[in-house]
């Protein structure tokens, strides 16, 4: 099963399932690294059920909410019915079907660990930014709890902090910091015992001005 179809099968039941895995506090911290305005745009990468987008359209930004899965977005606007500044598009953070130098802000809030190439994608988010933008990547460190490649079909078990901090320079991006998110991810298998708790880095960049 793949990632897309592990989420379409969920879909209906992520927003309890992500409550139980991390807390608030990551969206909290990632949008206060990105010093989020009003009235600019912003892009959600792997966008899911809205977790991020919930933070910031409540900011007052407009949001380009993106992801794999038709079936997620679905739930997302469903959710978000009476919110107009959020306009869905199915693509991968590979791919992103959004024009280069269009965002403010991009971010991608566990969605790293389920793509190819993250290097690819994070290059992919720099892409889309306009000059001075910010991109936020929060997601797992790196760790072996083998079950959730298996369980969750996330292609990667995390990731080292210096190689994010060296694929956010590699795609041209400065300022490049990876920090602690202050918080962690605790899982439980589906099927046994296995129990995950991980770290979750909150990497930031900024695209060079014009």
């Amino acid at each position: 099963m793949s990632s897309k179809e592990f989420f379409d099968r969920v879909a209906r039941d992520w927003d309890e399932m992500r409550e139980g895995y991390y807390s608030d506090d990551v969206r909290v911290s990632a949008l206060a690294a990105a010093a989020v305005e009003a009235g600019k745009v912003a892009a959600d990468i792997g966008a899911g059920t809205g977790f991020i987008t919930q933070g910031l359209i409540e900011e007052g930004l407009q949001v380009i909410a993106v992801d794999q899965s038709e079936v997620i977005l679905d739930e997302m606007k469903t959710k978000f019915a009476r919110h107009p500044a959020i306009d869905y598009r199915v693509g991968h953070a590979q791919d992103i079907p959004i024009p280069g130098d269009t965002v403010d802000y991009a971010f991608a809030n566990m969605c790293l660990h389920h793509v190819e190439s993250p290097p690819d994608a994070i290059r992919e988010m720099a892409r889309i930014l306009k000059p001075g933008g910010t991109l936020v990547i929060t997601d797992a460190d790196e760790h072996e709890f083998e079950f959730l490649r298996e369980e969750h079909h996330d292609r990667w078990l995390g990731f080292k902090r210096s190689d994010i901090g060296t694929w956010f320079e590699a795609a041209g991006l400065q300022d490049v910091r990876v920090d602690d998110a202050g918080t962690c991810c605790e899982v439980q298998s589906f099927c046994c015992e296995d129990f995950a708790r991980i770290g979750i880095f909150l990497a930031t960049g900024q695209k060079p001005a014009a």
